[in-house]
């Protein structure tokens, strides 16, 4: 990976100064706390100010050994968002500086933003905050440097790191990852992006528009694996409008670093060259270095195992976000984080328990057009149902039929809900549409209140707006309820009135 220096602004030293003061002395330890947090992203920070925010007079710290804020806002939703809005508003052809002022925007609203996770914020909501590396020492403790913190309840809050793959000659020609992205200030001319997930398929359309030439190279058969055929192709067709080439079901075998650039090769496909590449083929979790072992702390698939109310295998100590959860957003960290203070917290006292598998979580891919997804959906790729027997239903629009998609000349999108079989259960949605992400709120809404598709076409939705697609839904399986024999009878009924 390349080593890329922190651009040495304002906005830099002002976030820093906020998320890793150099002068920062950690406290001096409780004999005892009542819950300690290991991690200060989302999770962890959620985690911390909702303890110490109760009332109780509780006990907590917070650990973290890089950045206060986590990937979200460091090198994360953040700065990725923020460049994704400089590259919409960007207008062709793009110039040099348009690009080094983008990169400085997203720079001046990280530091902005970065107040809110600081370590003065927290040490004044009576967080103990500790910077510095955190190791297990036992089930009930945890050393920071040479101070030993003992715990009555713990969280595991570490997040995750990008994946690199073992592809020979990638380490030696030079990469970058979201971690080293956002401090270029000089455009690529030339850029492939390894991995054609939400993140990789973002930020091609953000650098396309920006000016430079993307390469999207994705190892499986199409982007955005997880989504719906539909939404996968959608993307691809807005990426390839916009100059972007869209390379699906390729293998990179070498990368050399020559004179001109690096030179890419494929099993597949002949080989490209490019000025930079990023790497974006996935999340490994932060859990080298905790000594989970000494905190009988087992490991999972997803990094820690948890139970469904985000229990480790040693039940003081909880673990929450990326680095236990497939769902790896910022929101999702929040709920989850939520969910654990009412385990770790209440559940000892006679309160309910709260099960991570009743939660509805929906999310976004901020491409354009977006793509919002909540529940299951069908990836289209022979994955069986969820349930066994028929098959759910689908309901499906197109944006083509909603009036206002018309007025804002939306090139295509969709509007897809998936229904149990035989009654009106909706077990997931997906739609791609500009602002889709603002829209599926009423989808997941339904969801967690157990409401079906029928009740939403009870639901009055302003003239024009996007939202009138999950409207057209409701009435469609509506419609579909009446069958041909209650249609005979309503029929004949009607004319013998």
């Amino acid at each position: 990976m390349q080593s890329i220096a922190l651009p040495q602004d304002s906005f830099n030293q002002q976030w820093l100064a906020a998320i890793a003061p150099e002068d920062w002395v950690n406290p001096q330890p409780a004999d005892c706390y009542d819950l300690v947090v290991l991690g200060g992203g989302p999770a962890g920070l959620v985690a911390a100010a909702g303890a110490a925010g109760l009332g109780l007079g509780l006990k907590v710290a917070l650990i973290e050994r890089r950045w206060l804020g986590g990937d979200c806002l460091n090198v994360g939703c953040v700065p990725s968002k923020s460049l994704i809005a400089a590259a919409k508003a960007a207008r062709s052809p793009v110039e040099p500086e348009t690009f080094a002022a983008a990169m400085a925007q997203l720079r001046a609203v990280r530091s902005r933003l970065a107040v809110h996770d600081s370590a003065q914020r927290f040490q004044g909501l009576g967080v103990d905050v500790f910077l510095g590396e955190g190791r297990f020492q036992d089930p009930r403790t945890i050393a920071v440097g040479s101070q030993t913190l003992r715990f009555k309840k713990a969280v595991i809050a570490t997040g995750t790191r990008p994946h690199v793959p073992p592809i020979p000659g990638l380490a030696a020609a030079g990469f970058v990852t979201n971690e080293t992205l956002f401090n270029w200030v000089q455009r690529p001319d030339r850029l492939a992006i390894l991995g054609g997930g939400p993140i990789g398929c973002e930020l091609a359309q953000a650098f396309a528009r920006l000016g430079t030439h993307v390469t999207l190279i994705q190892r499986r058969s199409r982007l955005l694996p997880r989504e719906s055929a539909a939404a996968a192709a959608i993307v691809q067709r807005a990426l390839e409008r916009e100059g972007i080439t869209v390379l699906t079901g390729q293998t990179v075998t070498q990368v050399d670093r020559s004179p001109l650039g690096c030179e890419i090769q494929m099993a597949q496909h002949p080989a490209i060259a490019v000025d930079e590449i990023l790497v974006a083929t996935g999340r490994s979790p932060n859990v080298e270095t905790l000594n989970l072992e000494a905190a009988q702390v087992a490991l999972g698939p997803q990094g820690i195992a948890v139970n469904d109310f985000l229990q480790t295998s040693n039940p003081r100590i909880f673990a929450a976000g990326d680095v236990c959860q497939g769902d790896r957003f910022t929101h999702a960290a929040d709920a989850a984080a939520r969910l654990v203070l009412q385990n770790a917290l209440f559940t000892p006292f006679g309160l309910g328990k709260g099960r991570w598998s009743k939660v509805t979580m929906p999310r976004v891919t901020y491409t354009d057009p977006e793509v919002a997804s909540v529940g299951w959906i069908d990836p289209g790729e022979g994955i069986s149902p969820i349930v066994p027997g028929p098959a759910p239903r689908l309901i499906e629009v197109p944006l083509s039929q909603v009036d206002r998609a018309q007025t804002d000349r939306v090139a295509e999108g969709c509007l897809q809900v998936w229904l149990a079989p035989d009654q009106d259960q909706i077990l997931g949605a997906t739609l791609i549409a500009p602002h889709a992400g603002e829209t599926i709120g009423e989808i997941t809404l339904a969801m967690a209140a157990g409401w079906g598709l029928g009740r939403l076409a009870k639901v009055v939705h302003p003239y024009p707006t996007q939202a009138e697609c999950i409207k057209k839904a409701a009435d469609a399986y509506r419609k579909t309820q009446l069958s041909d024999r209650t249609r005979q009878l309503l029929a004949w009924l009607h004319r013998w009135s």
